[in-house]
């Protein structure tokens, strides 16, 4: 287990439910899928970098929501740069993401 961290801290973080718009497996990595993810009018579009490629398929993951990390600096992962961060349970053998049981609005918040 992780240390223990007060309220103020997890209250940081920006969690929001994010469709997924397009997927990709590019040529130059055998980790990462890049994922285009729709936040709806107030964040908009973002490239969400995820290390899944070796259990996923682009084509499973379009049209999906999830929920996401928003409000992390940007990362560079191999030739792109990831703008936020997929939610996932460890799983094994692999990682598992979080499904939304109904629909929502792109962009809705996560408590």
């Amino acid at each position: 287990m992780k240390p223990i961290i007060e309220y103020a801290d997890f209250e940081k973080l920006d969690l929001r439910i994010g469709k997924v718009t397009k997927a990709i497996a590019p040529e130059w990595s055998e980790k990462l899928l890049q994922l285009t993810v729709d936040f709806g009018p107030e964040i908009g579009e973002r490239n969400i970098m995820a290390g899944i490629k070796q259990w996923y398929k682009p084509e499973e993951l379009v049209g999906k929501q999830y929920p996401f990390i928003v409000n992390l600096a940007e990362r560079k992962m191999g030739e792109s740069v990831s703008q936020g961060m997929m939610l996932m349970a460890d799983g094994e053998p692999q990682p598992v993401p979080f499904a939304v049981a109904a629909t929502v609005t792109s962009g809705t918040v996560v408590r």
